[in-house]
């Protein structure tokens, strides 16, 4: 999950993910995208190819790099604990609350109360 972390925390890194849901593209094709050097698109490519994030093809002459967006599952889900329930999910939060506070205080009725009630 570190290595994930990392190799998003650059912007360009990032674009260059954003840029690959598309579809493979060469590294050609990708550098032409930004302002850096094409050297410095490589080392972008290499940091996500050795995190998983991107796996690349030979087609002839180059390389075609393409998302695997799975590496990111890991990341996603420990990231989604900090994330506040909306809508629905807030509602059937309080439900699941109210259910387990309604069970705790019904076994600890004692049970001639029950019998009376």
């Amino acid at each position: 999950m570190d290595e994930v972390a990392g190799a998003i925390a650059d912007p360009v890194r990032r674009d260059i993910l954003v840029m690959l849901r598309q579809g493979p593209l060469s590294a050609g094709e990708i550098a032409e995208r930004f302002e850096v050097s094409r050297p410095a698109v490589s080392r972008h490519l290499r940091v996500l190819r050795a995190s998983g994030l991107v796996v690349d093809t030979p087609v002839g002459r180059q390389r075609l790099y393409e998302l695997a967006p799975d590496r990111l599952t890991e990341l996603a889900d420990w990231l989604a604990q900090f994330a506040r329930p909306s809508g629905w999910q807030h509602r059937l939060d309080a439900l699941d609350t109210e259910v387990h506070r309604t069970r705790r205080e019904r076994r600890a009725r004692p049970a001639t109360e029950e019998r009376t009630a």
